[in-house]
């Protein structure tokens, strides 16, 4: 046996890169390739009936200061702040729930099954609950709520509404595997040294789970900003997003450098937010317990 595993590690150190090939393989021709190509471009110039010129310019990110481009980046910014907040509020006591309940494999169920519809179908389908002849309004005029259908949809809050529901499940899973690993029975010693139930949650529960609830916002927000078909499809004018400024400069205007810089700002904004949530997390699983003075 003492030959046997130094020959099982110098096979494993001389295959080893042949197991990692396909995954190279894979990053490479479908993530590295196409960020370079977005790169490339980005520093192109843009022809008169589109496409690029082998020119380096950075006219591409110049066009980047355009008011428009700034007062939509900041709308997108604040659509998927609301959107996140929104969405780990709803899902914080839905993962409690689940820590807590015994029909834990069917709640998860619940949550998981939404996965297995495709986007669209899920998208139009909230467009026959809010439309103007939808479920909503005819339910409503039926009850005798309301005379008129109402606008619920093609407007801000249809965007916001569709998107947390989107979002939900990611949010709530990760919330769910932080929270399943509390001891709860620290809760109730909070109780019994006379914290109030909102005060034990907060300054125990939600402190124990930071790990969990900064993962949620990084698969809500990050996803979120980049939105593309949900705000064409359910919102209005004033519904425009960075998702369809690129879609709308690489179709209709045929701008590829500048669909090119606004990805790459993307892609940087969205490493930065990586990044900082990683740091946070470290952080918050290095922390120790300060420990009583004598």
């Amino acid at each position: 046996m003492s030959g046997t595993l130094p020959a099982f590690q110098a096979r494993r150190k001389k295959f080893g890169p042949l197991y990692t090939l396909p995954m190279g393989v894979w990053f490479t021709l479908f993530f590295a390739a196409p960020l370079v190509i977005i790169v490339l471009y980005s520093f192109l110039t843009k022809r008169l009936h589109g496409g690029v010129t082998w020119l380096p310019t950075l006219r591409a990110y110049a066009e980047l200061a355009n008011p428009n481009i700034v007062r939509i980046t900041a709308h997108t910014f604040g659509t998927a702040a609301l959107a996140t907040l929104i969405t780990i509020i709803l899902a914080l006591p839905c993962g409690y729930f689940m820590a807590k309940s015994k029909h834990q494999a069917l709640l998860l169920m619940v949550i998981i099954v939404p996965f297995w519809t495709n986007f669209l179908i899920r998208v139009f389908a909230w467009i026959n609950i809010l439309g103007n002849n939808g479920f909503l309004n005819v339910f409503l005029m039926r009850l005798g709520i309301v005379k008129d259908y109402i606008p619920f949809l093609y407007n801000q809050g249809a965007v916001v509404l569709v998107l947390v529901y989107m979002y939900l499940p990611y949010a709530i899973l990760p919330l769910f595997a932080s929270i399943d690993k509390f001891d709860f029975s620290l809760l109730e010693a909070a109780r019994d040294l006379g914290a109030t139930k909102q005060g034990a949650i907060f300054r125990i529960l939600f402190p124990s789970i930071k790990s969990g609830i900064y993962t949620a916002v990084l698969f809500t927000f990050i996803p979120i900003f980049g939105a593309y078909a949900v705000p064409l499809l359910v919102g209005g004018k004033d519904s425009y997003m960075l998702g369809n400024v690129i879609a709308d400069q690489l179709g209709k205007s045929r701008n590829w450098p500048l669909a090119s810089s606004i990805s790459m700002v993307l892609t940087l904004a969205t490493t930065i937010g990586v990044l900082v949530m990683l740091g946070l997390q470290r952080k918050t699983k290095g922390e120790k317990p300060k420990e009583k003075a004598p």
